[in-house]
């Protein structure tokens, strides 16, 4: 029996190599075993700011442009400085608490570091 990957669609265990290529008969998805090395060692995703410096847990970050906040007439001005920051996954990929705002789900292009 070999040893060959299920299927990253449909997660059917029938799939089988044509071509250099793995296919999937029950959904017809095919894919290439250099995309799956790839994917497996590209678990971590980097997150950068504005500037393109690397963001971590913990650091402290500066908004670069007035950000309306949805749901209220407020806005995040300009220099506000947030501090210890959480990385999650998603369009939204920084998660804080802002004073005066609350907890909050921020862009990483809208911010550099501090």
């Amino acid at each position: 029996m070999s040893a060959l990957p299920n299927c990253p669609a449909c997660h059917s265990e029938y799939a089988y190599e044509d071509a250099g290529m793995y296919v999937c008969p029950e959904c017809g998805h095919e894919w290439s075993p250099l995309a799956e090395a790839d994917a497996a060692g590209a678990d971590e995703t980097v997150v950068r700011d504005a500037n393109g410096n690397v963001l971590q847990d913990g650091d402290s970050v500066t908004v670069i442009k007035d950000l309306k906040v949805k749901g209220s007439s407020s806005v995040v001005k300009v220099g506000t400085k947030v501090k210890n920051i959480r990385l999650v996954e998603g369009d939204h990929d920084i998660d804080c608490k802002i004073d005066g705002f609350g907890p909050m789900k921020l862009k990483s292009e809208f911010v550099k570091k501090a």
